[in-house]
This record gives structure tokens, C-alpha cells and sequence, in this order.
């Protein structure tokens, strides 16, 4: 090893020899802890003399509450682990350190838990190497929390488990573990003999060199030369199968459904050939391709259908599935970037490989698969999508929405989405996009010349960068300075075409500024007769090209460029009349087909006591991303009322940053339903609000205005009793707030003003709910609320205490007007939030009210409400309640049961039933929020 090292160090290999690592290290399996004694050599190769040493413990990052594990947790709206026990979560137990002199090493943890700082007994010189004997027992955690851990069938998956070396290249990158698979670590030449349980099988990606079984237990050598980490994975059941190809050997138990073995090995064998032949052999001597690791990195789409429906060939979903993840695990094993501040390198590389073996083996394949050539599907322009075209508009969907983040934003600050699709998939496009800008075979080369050179050694983005710009004969500026660090979006249209008798003039505006390369095309019918490449339009330019027999020209008609907006791609050589885009009805939403004004269709169903089942004929145009504006008309039938009802909603939105003050959103909405038998309403409400985001991406608070002007319509069956107050009145509304829902912490507040011609009030109302350690969660709302001015003699326009009269018609209520009944037990927290139907609960003058609840066990809580109301003319009351509340879902399913309140002992008086109150949600786009909100 020391002439290996010293060799390398004289032809520029100093900088990945550097560590020699030796463990000894026994799994028990009724423990679930792992002992080790590890031999640590670690050679300082910098030109930096080093009196402090730090180690990554990784496995101590399940240890408490606080970690930044724990705090990902949360931001990802995951409380598993904030629920369970101590003795459930894992931790790193170290008994000793001490050193080639036999002198115990003082060591601490950095605040984060998961890094170990040596304080070093003498400094370490460049090119001298200190050995480290370390004792300690890891507590494995349960794989509920991340895949790390123990399972509950008996089986583990290892890996960061032990302590590994910080990176050290004038500054020390100490990364936490934050469930992102991004260790960053020296690079360590390793010798492991673990010994595990004798009823599991072990499987590794280094190298097995022997295994020993016995009666008692099993002993494994392992060994692994310039590698990372040593993963591994045991299981009762041996379902790791070895391929051994002509481009290497492969470990693995992936597999799909009703795919035999025989058809399977002859997949592996064509995909290793197209890994051998785009970057070369594979250093080590075995792959392993895990189902664990397919898991982390799924093919998102695929993975989301139950198997029954896959619309995909047998053959087509093992390559995809077995491609990606063995492209992962080549690189992760190989290339040594700094994973968390340089991931964007690997996910361009593994996306574009990934959508150029479409590309190459099923250049024909659709995204929907099976499903584009089936009736009620073909009809779709997403049917129409090839599977490749899925990169540009899966980061188009964050773009749209205005949370696209630069390639180059580090790891733990991305969103969710765009960690795991976005900013991976952008990556892959605009490799794809370079490669059919300046020629594939150029950006393969880049590829195979870049593996080459640095393989097993540690290397940076800008490697790459010079490699990529070296093998081209273009300028590629643009894609390292615009594309990759930053999140400028590329958007073109065509301003212009003036007609000649043998050329075209064609003016060209860039609507974003973002200077890159941008494609045309010349088409007859739907054949191309022409294709052009226009460079360095800032702004507009015009360009003289040949005439072709041309009847359209469209920018972008392969799609290969992730461009933000490509409804105005188009031009008709035709007149002015053919260029108008036809109208398309379609069922269900779809993605955009810039060739044709689209509006979606699909009925509805909506409810309440007075319209019954009211199917709707929903008319909308918002497609799968986001658009500026907005429409969405909803006609229906009240088969009770035997009436058309419905609604109505325009929406323009404007982004203007990515933080601080960033949106804009203007809408005017109308709608009519029944408010009680044979009485309708009709309100039409014209509003403006504003939007602001910190500059933490991740971060889930919000500050907003909204500034709406609302009007009411009311028209009353003839044979009812006369409304108490003017059936038409109008009420101006301004409320400014601010959230922060965290599943631990959530708060929130707004201010709330109103005015109209009989009164005018302001209120503020305030939430807070606290998920503490032990696992206790606490509630708490307070409400105040205060007339300005009330010359109304109804109580309409007054404070509720527990059941607000919804004079704006904002709230769902199943049945708003009732008073007795089941639907006269519904719950909407708002004002008072009282449960309890306490007599006179109105007030006209002044209102404030504290709502809280305490966690007894799981879902089952205590709540109380207490507060002041006040009338004109009247004393302060004081108002009280308490009793159970059964917390299923917050916000969206709980029953609260009331025990005592102003009424007394109400459990033991007469219709207890009548008494209880539920909150219940059926709308499918609030449902939606508990799923999507852990990736926006």
C-alpha cells in the first residue's frame, strides 16, 4: 500500500490515496446494534498542518428530536419520528478513541449530532498520517424513518453505519445527514469482517472475498479500494441473483412483475453493454443494483400506478427500472463530487443516459404507453407525448409554479420536488438540449472522456465544465452561465414573418432575455421541410431564410428545449385568418397543445340540503402547468330546487420574484346556490392579492393582502319569512395574515377589516398548535373581534360564538340556514370557534374567545373554549365550554363531543346526540393539499 501511495503521489494520484480503514464489526440481531472496533489511518494529503479531525457519524442522526433529520422530518410534514419512543430511534455509542500512541483522543460532537470533532494530541503535517483505534455500538433505528435500519421482517439495510472521514481541501464539508443519500467522504481503502446472524444472507457492494458459515453466526470478509462507504444488505431470504456479462458482473433483485429470468438476464445483458459502451468498464468487480436503492431514486410515474395498470411493456419497465438504477450506483461509486453542493453533474449525466437509451432502443415509445392507443386516452395530447418528453415538462410543472430553483442550489435547499424530479430532470433536459444543439456524438464523448480521466478520483463541476466546452465547436457559454446557475426561464415567440417570393424574413423576440440557442422549424402539413438554429437574440432579431414549400414555422417542434411557454411557438404562412388557433373541447384535464385554444370538460358533483345532488359540466382551461390566466365555469342542476345553479371564476396571476414580495393574483368570481328552501343567492366578488415568501425556499411561511370587494344577491320564496336585513348589500373586505404550517409548529394570524353600508368591524384572529416531544399536542386560537360601527337590528352582520352566520358566503356549509338537525351540527372554527350551542350567542358590539385543546392519547384531546361577547346596551357575558375532541384528521375529519359548558352538565341532559359537532371535508382539492404538501 505505502509503494502503491507513493507512486501515485508522483503521477498526481496524491489527492485519492489517502486513508486505510480496518473494522471488525458484529451485528445482533435481538438488539438490533451493531459493535465495532475500527482501525482508522488517516494521511493528511493537503499542504495544511491539522489539529482538528472530523468524522461523519451519520448513524447518530435518529439520536433526538433536534437533528437536522429530525428538522427534515418536519419540513416534509413526516411526524413518525417525531412520535416515536427513545428506545425506537438509533444512536452511535462510543466507548474509546485513542491513538497510534496509545494516548485517548478528546472528541465532541458538533451541535448538528451527526459529525465528530478529534482534538488532535500532536498537529498533523502535510504528507504524515495519524492512526485512530475507535470503539463504539451503533443502535439501529427502524426502516420507518428513512430505508436505514431494521425492518420487521427480519431484515437490515446498512449503510453509512459507521464513522467515515470528513473531506478536507482547505476547508472542512461538514454535511448532516438529512435522509438526501449525499455523504460526502474521503476516500478509503477498506477492509471489513462482519459478522451477522447465521439465518441471513449478506449481500455488499464491495467485494466479498470470503464468507464463513456456521451453526452460531456467519463471518463475511469484505473489501473495498478507493470507495466511499461499504453498504450492505441482509435478509432472510436470498433473492440477490449475479449476472455475469461481457461488460461486467451485476448484483441484483430487481425485477418486474411476470418478467422471467431468462428475459431478465438478456435486459441486464443490453444495458450493461450500453453503460460499457457510453462510459467504459466498471472499476470494481461487482455492481450491486438493489431494489433499496430503486426505491430511493424510483422512475416517478411509473412507481406512482399499481401494477394491474402499467401501461408499459414487461421488457421496457425492467430496462428503465434496472437502467437508472444502475447508472446511480455508477457514478455514486466512481465519480467523488461533492454530492451535495455538485449533484446537478450526476443528475445531467444519468438523465440525459436515461433519454438517450429511449431515444436509441424505443424511439417510438409514448409516455402513456398502452394507454395512447386506447379510445378516451389516444384523444389526449399528453397520449401523444413521447416518454422522453417527460424531462422538459416534469421541470417545466416547477417553473410554472415559480419554484424552480438553479441547478447549482445545494442539496438540502431544495424543495422536495425539485430534489427528487425537478432539478434532476431540468438537469437531464438540458444536457439533451446542448447535445441536440451541438451534436450527440460530441456530448457523448464529453461523457466517456470525462469518466475516463476521473474515475476513482475526486473531482469537481468544473471538470466537467472544461471537458464539455473542449470537446464542442460552438460556443456553450450560455448553458454553464444561464442554464445551469441560475433559474432564468427560455421563452421565444415569433413576432414576424414577411413573405418573399423565394426567402422569408423572420423576426424572432426572446421574451425572457435568457440568450440560448433557439431552434425552428419548417413544416408542410405535418411534414418538416426545414430546421435552423438562431443564436444571440437578446432581445428581437430578424433572420433571412430560403422558402421550402412551407405552410407553418414553429420554434421548438421536437420540444428537446425545456422552454417556459410554447402557445406562441407558432406562425401560419397562410393569411391571417388560418392563424388563429381552432377551438378544442377535450374531457379532462390535459398538457398544452400549442396548436389549439383548449377547454376541458368533466362533470361534477356538489351538495347541500337545499339543492340536493347537483351535478355540474365543469368548463375550464387550466392544464397540467400552471398558466397566467385562468378560467373555470361551472353550470349545474339542483335536481331539489329544480334549478340551474352554479359558478363562475376568472384568474389572472403574476409572479414576480422568486422571494419577498412574489406574486400578484387578480380574480373576479361569481356564484348562485340555495341558502335555504326556494332561496337563492348570487354573489360576485371582484379581488386583488398579494403574495410574500422568505428566502428559504423550504420554509412554508406566507404573508399575503387580499383586497376584495363582495356582493350579495338574495331573492326569498314568497311563503318564508321576510329576510331580517336588505337582501342586496355589498361589503368591502381587506385582511392581511400570515402562516407557518409546520406539523410541529404550526401558526398563524390575520387581521381582518370590513365595511359596508349598516356597519363596519375589524378582527384579528390568531392559531398556534405545538407538537412536543413527548408526544403531548397542544392547541390554542384566540379570536377578538369589534364593531365600529352597527346600525343593523339583526343579527346578521354580528360575531358568532359557534356558528357564524356567513353573511359573505365563504364558508361550505351543508346546510347554512338550520338550526336543528344533523347539518345544524356542523363546524366551521372561525370567530367565537366555540362547540357548545350556547344561548345567545351573537354579538353586535364586542367579542374575544380563546379556543384550546391538549392531547390525552393519539387523537383523543381535551378541549376548552372560554371568552367575553358583549351587545349594545348589554353587560359582558362570560361564555364557556369543554369537552372531548376526536382529532382524527386536523382541519379535515373531527368530532367533538361537549361535556360542560354556560348550559351545564350537557352530557347528562336529554338529545346528547344533537349536541355533538363534527368538521368534515369532501372537497377533492383540499384533500389533496395532506398529499402534495410535503413535496411544494
Amino acid at each position: 500500500m505505502a509503494i502503491l501511495c507513493f507512486a501515485l503521489f508522483f503521477l498526481g494520484g496524491k489527492a485519492y490515496c489517502q486513508h486505510y480503514n480496518k473494522i471488525t464489526a458484529t451485528l445482533n440481531g435481538d438488539k438490533k446494534t451493531i459493535n465495532i472496533i475500527q482501525e482508522f489511518k488517516y494521511l493528511n494529503a493537503t499542504e495544511d498542518t491539522l489539529k482538528t479531525l472530523y468524522f461523519n457519524d451519520w448513524a447518530n442522526a435518529y439520536s433526538n428530536k433536534k437533528t437536522p433529520l429530525a428538522k427534515r422530518f418536519e419540513e416534509e410534514f413526516k411526524k413518525t419520528f417525531h412520535l416515536a419512543k427513545d428506545e425506537e430511534r438509533g444512536f452511535t455509542k462510543i466507548f474509546n478513541i485513542v491513538d497510534d500512541k496509545f494516548s485517548v483522543v478528546n472528541w465532541d460532537r458538533t451541535p448538528e449530532s451527526d459529525i465528530i470533532k478529534f482534538n488532535l494530541n500532536s498537529a498533523l503535517a502535510p504528507n504524515e498520517s495519524v492512526t485512530f483505534v475507535m470503539t463504539y455500538q451503533v443502535v439501529l433505528p427502524p426502516n420507518r424513518f428513512t430505508l436505514f435500519g431494521y425492518s420487521s421482517r427480519g431484515e437490515y439495510y446498512l449503510k453509512d453505519w459507521y464513522l467515515t472521514p470528513a473531506v478536507y481541501d482547505g476547508e472542512w464539508h461538514l454535511y448532516s445527514n438529512k435522509d438526501l443519500e449525499d455523504l460526502y467522504t474521503g476516500i478509503t481503502n477498506t477492509d471489513i469482517t462482519f459478522n451477522y446472524p447465521q439465518n441471513l444472507f449478506l449481500v455488499s457492494n464491495f467485494e466479498k472475498e470470503s464468507e464463513i458459515k456456521s451453526i452460531d453466526a456467519n463471518e463475511a470478509i469484505l473489501r473495498g479500494d478507493y470507495r466511499k462507504s461499504c453498504e450492505i444488505i441482509l435478509s432472510p431470504l436470498s433473492s440477490f441473483t449475479k449476472h455475469v456479462t461481457e461488460y461486467g458482473t451485476v448484483v441484483t433483485d430487481i425485477n418486474v412483475s411476470k418478467f422471467d429470468e431468462i428475459s431478465r438476464a438478456i435486459a441486464i445483458e443490453k444495458v450493461s453493454k450500453y453503460i460499457f459502451e457510453h462510459l467504459g468498464s466498471y472499476p470494481h468487480s461487482e455492481l450491486l443494483v438493489s431494489t433499496i436503492d430503486y426505491n430511493k431514486d424510483p422512475l416517478y410515474g411509473i412507481n406512482q400506478l399499481p401494477s394491474f395498470v402499467r401501461p408499459y411493456e414487461d421488457q421496457f419497465q425492467f430496462e428503465l427500472k434496472y437502467l437508472k438504477t444502475a447508472l446511480n450506483n455508477f457514478f455514486d461509486e466512481t465519480l467523488f463530487l461533492d454530492p451535495r453542493k455538485e449533484r446537478w453533474v450526476m443528475d445531467a449525466l444519468i438523465n440525459y443516459m436515461m433519454i438517450s437509451y429511449v431515444e436509441e432502443f424505443y424511439p417510438n415509445q409514448k409516455l402513456l404507453g398502452k394507454l395512447s392507443k386506447i379510445w378516451g386516452f389516444r384523444s389526449f395530447n399528453l397520449a401523444k407525448l413521447k416518454f422522453e418528453e417527460q424531462y422538459p415538462l416534469l421541470y417545466m410543472y416547477a417553473a410554472r409554479k415559480n419554484i424552480d430553483q438553479p441547478l447549482i442550489t445545494s442539496n438540502d435547499s431544495l424543495l422536495k420536488y425539485n430534489h427528487k424530479i425537478g432539478n434532476r430532470y431540468k438537469a437531464g433536459a438540458g444536457l439533451s438540449f446542448l447535445a441536440n444543439y451541438v451534436g450527440k456524438e460530441k456530448v457523448n464523448e464529453s461523457i466517456k472522456d470525462f469518466y475516463a480521466q476521473f474515475k476513482l478520483k475526486p473531482v469537481s463541476s468544473k471538470d466537467y465544465e472544461r471537458i464539455l466546452a473542449y470537446s464542442v465547436d460552438k460556443d456553450i457559454s450560455w448553458f454553464l452561465d444561464e442554464y445551469v446557475t441560475t433559474n432564468d426561464r427560455i421563452d421565444f415567440k415569433i413576432k414576424t414573418v414577411t413573405k418573399f417570393e423565394d426567402s422569408l424574413q423572420v423576426t424572432l423576440k426572446n421574451k425572457s432575455g435568457t440568450n440560448v440557442p433557439i431552434s425552428m422549424f419548417g413544416l408542410q402539413k405535418d411534414s418538416i421541410v426545414s430546421r435552423y438554429w438562431f443564436t444571440g437574440i437578446d432581445s428581437t432579431k430578424t433572420f433571412s431564410i430560403p422558402r421550402n414549400g412551407e405552410d407553418r414555422l414553429v420554434l421548438n417542434y421536437d420540444q428537446k428545449i425545456p422552454e417556459f411557454n410554447q402557445r406562441d411557438n407558432w406562425k401560419s404562412l397562410k393569411g391571417f385568418l388560418s392563424s388563429n388557433k381552432k377551438l378544442k373541447f377535450q374531457f379532462f384535464k390535459d398538457t398544452e397543445d400549442p396548436f389549439y385554444n383548449q377547454i376541458f370538460y368533466v362533470p361534477t358533483l356538489r351538495f347541500n340540503i337545499y339543492d340536493g345532488i347537483t351535478p355540474a359540466m365543469r368548463l375550464y382551461n387550466k392544464t397540467f402547468l400552471e398558466r397566467p390566466f385562468l378560467f373555470d365555469i361551472s353550470p349545474a342542476y339542483a335536481f331539489k330546487e329544480k334549478a340551474l345553479v352554479g359558478s363562475a371564476g376568472f384568474n389572472f396571476r403574476q409572479y414576480h420574484n422568486k422571494t419577498g414580495f412574489y406574486l400578484s393574483n387578480y380574480s373576479f368570481n361569481a356564484s348562485t346556490y340555495h341558502f335555504q328552501v326556494n332561496s337563492r343567492y348570487l354573489s360576485v366578488t371582484p379581488s386583488i392579492s398579494f403574495g410574500w415568501r422568505p428566502d428559504d425556499f423550504r420554509s412554508n411561511k406566507r404573508d399575503y393582502l387580499n383586497l376584495r370587494f363582495v356582493n350579495i344577491y338574495r331573492s326569498v320564496d314568497e311563503g318564508l319569512e321576510e329576510l331580517e336585513t336588505p337582501p342586496n348589500y355589498s361589503v368591502v373586505n381587506a385582511r392581511y395574515g400570515s402562516f407557518n404550517n409546520g406539523i410541529i409548529d404550526y401558526f398563524s394570524w390575520f387581521a381582518d377589516a370590513q365595511y359596508a353600508g349598516d356597519f363596519s368591524k375589524v378582527a384579528f384572529n390568531l392559531e398556534y398548535r405545538k407538537l412536543f416531544e413527548n408526544n403531548m399536542q397542544f392547541n390554542s386560537r384566540f379570536f377578538i373581534g369589534k364593531f365600529i360601527t352597527n346600525t343593523s337590528n339583526s343579527d346578521f352582520y354580528s360575531f358568532a360564538l359557534d356558528r357564524p352566520t356567513d353573511y359573505l358566503f365563504d364558508y361550505n356549509y351543508l346546510g347554512r340556514s338550520e338550526s336543528s338537525g344533523i347539518y345544524s351540527q356542523q363546524l366551521i372554527v372561525a370567530e367565537g370557534g366555540f362547540k357548545s350551542k350556547i344561548q345567545d350567542p351573537f354579538a353586535d358590539d364586542f367579542i374575544a374567545t380563546t379556543n384550546t385543546s391538549v392531547s390525552v392519547w393519539r387523537w383523543i384531546e381535551l378541549y376548552g373554549d372560554l371568552g367575553f361577547i358583549k351587545n349594545k346596551k348589554e353587560s359582558t357575558r362570560f361564555v364557556y365550554d369543554a369537552g372531548v375532541r376526536l382529532n382524527l384528521v386536523t382541519d379535515y375529519f373531527e368530532l367533538y363531543l361537549p361535556f360542560y359548558s354556560n348550559n351545564g352538565w350537557e352530557i347528562a341532559q336529554p338529545d346528547y346526540g344533537e349536541k355533538i359537532r363534527f368538521i368534515v371535508t369532501l372537497s377533492p382539492k383540499t384533500l389533496t393539499r395532506l398529499v402534495t404538501r410535503k413535496w411544494f
